[in-house]
């Protein structure tokens, strides 16, 4: 019997509340809400400059952004419940997406000293970026992935929290716990950034710029959607490996799927090249016009505070 609309929110909201508890109730007493707590917490870490609020807007949209493509990411995997996980990708991704950039541009920034050509920098300042990003993200995707892969009903589905509880007192912080698959996490995100920003930021200062604000929209919204599908297209097998190791055996009790290269192996041998490639069209879905959503909130907040708050 279908699922009806309003008891999957009830659903929904449980597990959020349920999950984010310690949060909530922090919002309550002092009357935030999560953007402004995260915001106060990279106001400690950054002294005040206008690239502190770009930090603090540029969270606000990531939340939107997961919140809306998050069910896509449950379709790839294939799964059910289209919210199930969500608060892993909320609490780690809406800060992750602001230190995506923010290393992104201070990358960038030393290989200025480097004799590498502009082209080549851009690429692999974002396989810095990747890189850093896949360290503070993959113990929420462990989290995430273990929480997806519960059959069990809502009901009896454990808060975040308590997930990551159970994960450390069983296996421990290590790469056998919570930081299980950490390699394919290198993989998939450093990957996926080094051509993200080196294929967006090289086509665009090769395409001419449109003087019609709407057409030089489209432009950069163009070249963010290809950045991002092709993006997506090269780094999937990493995604299918780290789903194969943080995710449920087959066997149970016997480690199958351990590292990322001899999991991608494995995959290709047993079940051909295209499992490689599971999951492909709601990845491109979500991270084709979610990665040029991203860009282009960072490119346009980015360009008015140099103009209207730090002018030159």
């Amino acid at each position: 019997m279908a699922r009806q609309p309003g008891g999957f929110l009830q659903e929904a909201s449980h597990q959020i509340a349920a999950g984010g508890s310690a949060v909530k109730k922090l919002a309550e007493e002092f009357g935030f809400n999560l953007i402004q707590i995260f915001t106060c917490i990279l106001s400690e870490i950054f002294t005040f400059n206008p690239f502190t609020l770009l930090l603090q807007y540029y969270q606000e949209k990531c939340l939107v952004e997961i919140c809306l493509m998050h069910p896509l990411d449950v379709v790839k995997t294939r799964l059910l419940g289209f919210y199930k996980g969500i608060l892993p990708p909320i609490l780690a991704e809406t800060p992750k997406r602001a230190v995506k950039f923010f290393t992104f541009e201070q990358y960038r920034k030393l290989l200025g000293y480097a004799s590498l050509p502009p082209g080549l920098a851009f690429a692999v300042a974002g396989l810095g970026s990747g890189l850093t990003e896949a360290i503070v993200v993959n113990p929420f995707e462990v989290v995430k992935v273990t929480l997806q892969a519960n059959r069990n009903s809502f009901t009896e589905q454990p808060s975040s929290f308590v997930q990551a509880q159970q994960i450390i007192k069983t296996d421990g912080l290590g790469l056998h716990g919570l930081n299980k698959g950490l390699t394919a996490t290198l993989g998939r995100h450093g990957v996926f950034n080094m051509v993200y920003f080196g294929f967006y930021f090289n086509v665009k200062n090769i395409l001419p710029v449109n003087k019609d604000p709407n057409l030089e929209f489209l432009r950069k919204f163009g070249i963010g959607l290809v950045s991002g599908t092709i993006a997506s297209i090269i780094n999937i097998p990493f995604d299918v490996a780290k789903s194969r190791i943080q995710g449920p055996q087959p066997v149970p009790g016997e480690i199958k799927y351990r590292t990322c290269l001899k999991t991608m192996a494995t995959v290709y041998k047993e079940e051909g090249f295209l499992a490689l490639y599971k999951g492909l069209i709601p990845k491109i879905m979500r991270l084709g016009p979610g990665g040029a959503v991203m860009l282009l909130v960072y490119e346009y907040v980015y360009a008015w505070l140099q103009d209207t708050v730090d002018p030159k």
